[in-house]
């Protein structure tokens, strides 16, 4: 009789798929939400992404990560909010060629690290610079659906108010959920609507949004996107305000610093 041998479960291999298609949404300017429908969607957790793959005709390929907007709720479907980049290679092709109806190569989801659900609980601190807000606003319309009694802060920093991505849907939530509240701030235009800031995220900005969390709680989670000199200054100022380093999570991207 020999001995057993126990072998640990290897995780499933992600395999590429071509996804139609279903929306394309405008956002602002220069962003777009674009629905796509895989015919082998497992589901996914806020916070997460797919790795993206386009062919050229010669066979030059190029792949890129995109963090999901939408909520796991939505069944059997995805949103990616992609901003196109000034001498981008990929999002150029979602912004100026892919159609209603056009297959996009995709695998996924990925990522364990920077996702919320609601057995982590609350309250969250959600921090974000640009486009670095899609995986936020996952967690965002995730927690609204499971767990609105969850606390949330969410700190926005952007160019513009033209540039402020779901801007009316951030505005409506702040107004009608009782457990979340939004400090928006703009970095190269004065305020254009009340409420919101102007001026990049400082240690006042950090301070305002822990007082907004309620009394004595300070945030048991922190999530932090958007370009790396963003992330940077935003993970120093939560650190300096006595965050505790394991709660701090971050993410970030190659886009431009806001």
């Amino acid at each position: 009789m020999t001995d057993s041998v126990t072998v640990p479960i290897q995780p499933q291999r992600l395999l590429w798929q071509e996804a139609v298609v279903e929306a394309i949404t405008v956002e602002t300017p220069s962003v777009k939400t674009f629905r796509l429908r895989p015919p082998q969607w497992p589901g996914f957790r806020a916070g997460q992404h797919v790795d993206v793959r386009l062919t050229a005709p010669d066979g030059y390929q190029a792949e890129r990560s995109y963090s999901i907007a939408s909520a796991p709720e939505e069944a059997g479907t995805l949103d990616l909010t992609i901003e196109e980049l000034e001498n981008g290679e990929v999002s150029p092709f979602f912004h100026e060629v892919v159609e209603v109806g056009d297959t996009i190569e995709l695998r996924g989801p990925i990522g364990g690290h920077f996702i919320w659900e609601k057995s982590l609980g609350g309250p969250i601190l959600l921090i974000a610079g640009g486009s670095g807000l899609v995986p936020l606003m996952s967690i965002l319309r995730h927690r609204a659906a499971v767990a609105p009694d969850v606390p949330a802060v969410l700190v926005y920093s952007a160019r513009r108010y033209d540039d402020m991505i779901w801007r009316e849907e951030l505005f409506r939530r702040a107004g009608t959920e009782p457990q979340f509240k939004l400090i928006a701030t703009l970095t190269r235009e004065a305020a254009a609507h009340e409420g919101i800031r102007h001026g990049r995220i400082d240690a006042a900005l950090m301070e305002a949004a822990l007082a907004a969390l309620p009394a004595g709680e300070g945030p048991k989670l922190t999530y932090i996107c958007g370009s790396t000199p963003f992330v940077e200054t935003a993970a120093t100022l939560a650190l300096g305000a006595g965050l505790p380093f394991a709660s701090v999570r971050t993410e970030r991207y190659g886009g431009m610093g806001r």
